[in-house]
């Protein structure tokens, strides 16, 4: 049977007539029992009320390691996606970059094709006016000094004026 400090302090040993007890010690030792017994049971209560904020606590900790633990698994999703878009983005601009490249390529070639071809067409030309120059008689001296006056005018300076040096500059 539990007591409580209050029920020990109002006990009462029950008194034999030969055989008493001393009643002011054993009151003395009743009353340190019951002191005693009221500390520890208000340490009792003082840790159960201890113990009944740590299972809140705990409760609120768990609460907050799932939650911690829900964000930690949506941060790595998210992460993941990232990466998964900053790759397929990366993939893109590649093929972007390797078709312009491809292109750029083409149009090369192209105008690679046509300056050879306008190359060739001027090398004919050239060696048809060569073959025209040789097929003609030779120019008489005289002939030869009214191409250097015509020259000379064609470059804008008066017949009879020396030409500038071209390498001076």
């Amino acid at each position: 049977m539990a007591l409580t400090p209050v029920e020990i302090r109002h006990l009462t040993p029950p008194r034999t007539a030969f055989r008493g007890y001393k009643t002011a010690p054993t009151d003395k030792l009743l009353e340190e029992i019951a002191a005693s017994f009221e500390d520890v049971w208000r340490e009792r209560a003082d840790l159960a009320d201890k113990v009944e904020q740590l299972e809140a606590d705990l409760v609120r900790f768990r609460e907050l390691e799932s939650l911690l633990r829900t964000t930690l698994v949506s941060a790595e999703q998210a992460s993941a996606q990232m990466r998964d878009q900053a790759r397929r983005e990366a993939e893109l601009i590649l093929g972007e970059a390797h078709a312009e490249a491809r292109a750029v390529q083409r149009r090369t070639i192209a105008e690679n094709e046509r300056l050879s071809k306008e190359s060739r067409r001027l090398r004919a030309q050239l060696t048809e006016a060569l073959g025209a120059l040789d097929d003609e008689k030779p120019a008489t001296a005289e002939e030869q000094g009214e191409d250097e006056e015509r020259e000379r005018s064609w470059y804008g300076y008066p017949s009879g004026t020396a030409l500038p040096d071209t390498n001076a500059a």
